[in-house]
């Protein structure tokens, strides 16, 4: 390698001479000798120093440490050691990176969903119980808060609610299917499951307000046909309400 003028130097490690100017002032990196002019000229030796700092530079060390590290070994454990941070460095890089494109790809497929989106998930009964629910409910602190939530839910959750609401609706119906009573463990644990969904994704749902709910499932004749037809299980609204109401004087308010 040449050697090179304080100008020469800057230009080629895109660094200002007034930073090379300070490294002199503080001992980091000294010229090796100066022209006939009175110039500073760095050698290989420096350039190769300089590269050193540089990287340690890079990785945010402090000139006192860099200084300390430089002074304390040879050319190859520096290298080790530069290779060994860096590929820390890199590591480190790695994982925001997968952090970073994890939170994109949520952020990219968990938009809000539109009603379109809605239909196309739960089917067109998805309106029919929405009216009724606020027609009955629309005033109500749980109504409110269960559109304040579902608002912040994008495909990701809606996708997690409708396969858990659907495991619910099975357990309710295969407690039917098999005829035992309403009031059974098993009828009564699978309403449990209903009202501790609704309270996760939706509102708070005591016993008392899931009575409520269960009311709706034989409160109008055409959703009890909807809902019977689909399962082709007729009675198992009426079913349902009867479970929920045996779960709540089970647990209490």
């Amino acid at each position: 390698m040449d050697e090179l003028t304080v100008g020469e130097v800057a230009k080629r490690f895109g660094i200002t001479v007034r930073t090379l100017h300070h490294y002199d002032e503080i001992g980091l990196l000294r010229a090796s000798r100066r022209a006939a002019s009175g110039y500073r000229v760095y050698t290989a030796a420096d350039l190769t120093r300089l590269s050193q700092i540089i990287v340690y530079r890079r990785l945010e060390l402090p000139l006192d440490e860099i200084a300390s590290l430089l002074d304390e070994g040879d050319v190859v454990s520096h290298l080790v050691r530069q290779r060994e941070r860096v590929m820390s460095r890199l590591d480190g890089m790695k994982n925001l990176v997968e952090a970073i494109d994890h939170a994109l790809d949520k952020a990219m497929t968990n938009t809000p969903m539109t009603d379109d989106d809605m239909r196309e998930l739960f089917g067109d009964g998805f309106d029919d119980y929405q009216a009724e629910a606020e027609q009955k409910w629309g005033e109500t602190a749980e109504w409110k808060e269960s559109q304040r939530r579902a608002k912040a839910y994008g495909k990701e959750e809606w996708v997690q609610i409708k396969s858990e609401g659907e495991e619910v609706e099975k357990a309710l119906a295969d407690a039917f299917r098999t005829g035992v009573p309403a009031d059974s463990d098993a009828a009564m644990d699978a309403a449990e499951k209903h009202r501790l969904h609704i309270n996760r994704w939706f509102y708070d749902c005591p016993a008392a307000f899931h009575r409520n709910l269960g009311d709706m499932y034989v409160s109008d004749p055409r959703y009890v046909a909807t809902y019977d037809e689909s399962f082709g299980l007729p009675g198992l609204a009426a079913y349902c309400r009867d479970a929920i109401h045996a779960n709540a004087d089970r647990i209490g308010p």
